[in-house]
């Protein structure tokens, strides 16, 4: 995978010839799970869960593996917020302000939030993940119908591929199912399991819904030592539209994206940093460092073979897997 988690092995990255000897061999794995199903005497419910979260799965590759180029923004958020709410009129501007930046808007595909932020962005440039429920959860009017709509039973494959396919997340006002989604993202973010990515908590204008939140955080998560001071650089929480814009495309100014390369984290930058400026990052960051010094490169043995990443420059270095809020400070400090 590359560093969106994005499987390389799509025909949208040209490259299935190179990797045709891997795809086997995952596919022999595949088939050798399900040969041991009935070895185990797995449990009619088990092989069910199994079968419906692997055919779930298959369609949502397959519908967005044309897309994986695409920089893409996942948008959470109530879906019974009405059309006249100010968290409505949000969503809708950034689906508008994203789709005119050239990014998809990726969304629960239902009313409310979900269907705002659809509405601003337009059919063209939005995809849906819908969830069957016995209630409030059909298709909106934007994205139904639309072949970049995937519906999925599972909220475990749905919240899956909602962080999976993306590049940035914005959570707006919403109830249990927005605060789930929303914390999974950050704690994915936090243990090192989804490669960094701007993250945003967008409050309606002068709302306070998500810094009632962050004061609950500060005041119990950090004062009581549950996370550390550098975890909080791991999200941004405002109620301005324009700071969102720009906390999600400062993250790509010169930062493009990362992976792990034989115990070796590679950030990939759209241009290299000049000595002083690679000096700095040494000084100022070495303690994320388990060994050596931060190096300049060009592509390396044993990274995903993407041409369209050929040119870019690499910065490596042994990272101790453990401090990503100082590697979001990091790649902050490379993107001013």
């Amino acid at each position: 995978m590359d560093a969106n988690g994005r499987g390389p092995l799509s025909n949208a990255d040209g490259n299935d010839s190179d990797h045709r000897p891997l795809i086997a061999d995952l596919v022999r794995r595949l088939r050798h799970a399900a040969d041991r199903l009935p070895i185990d005497r797995t449990a009619h419910e088990d092989l069910k869960i199994l079968s419906q979260t692997l055919r779930e799965l298959r369609r949502a590759f397959s519908v967005f593996a044309p897309y994986r180029s695409q920089r893409k923004v996942t948008v959470f958020g109530s879906a019974r917020t009405p059309p006249g709410a100010p968290s409505y009129q949000q969503a809708l501007r950034l689906g508008q302000i994203m789709a005119e930046k050239g990014w998809f808007v990726v969304t629960g595909a239902a009313t409310g939030i979900m269907e705002a932020g659809h509405r601003g962005a337009g059919r063209n440039r939005s995809m849906g993940i819908n969830i069957m429920l016995p209630f409030e959860q059909q298709a909106n009017e934007i994205i139904r119908g639309d072949g970049k709509l995937v519906t999925m039973k599972y909220f475990f494959t749905r919240k899956l591929m909602f962080v999976k396919e993306c590049d940035a997340v914005v959570c707006l006002p919403g109830g249990y199912g927005t605060l789930d989604e929303a914390f999974e993202v950050l704690t994915l973010l936090q243990t090192g399991k989804r490669e960094l990515m701007p993250l945003v908590f967008l409050d309606s204008p002068g709302g306070s819904y998500w810094q009632d939140w962050l004061a609950f955080v500060r005041t119990h998560l950090l004062a009581e030592n549950m996370i550390a001071p550098e975890d909080l650089s791991l999200f941004k929480v405002t109620d301005s539209l324009d700071e969102t814009v720009a906390e999600i495309l400062r993250f790509y100014r010169v930062f493009h994206s990362m992976e792990y390369v034989h115990g070796r984290l590679v950030l990939r930058l759209q241009h290299a940093l000049d000595e002083k400026r690679l000096a700095a990052v040494g000084r100022v960051f070495a303690d994320i460092l388990t060994d050596g010094q931060f190096r300049q490169e060009a592509a390396i043995i044993g990274e995903t073979p993407r041409p369209d990443l050929a040119g870019l420059t690499r910065l490596i270095f042994h990272f101790n897997r453990r401090s990503l809020g100082r590697l979001r400070q990091l790649i902050d400090t490379i993107n001013s």
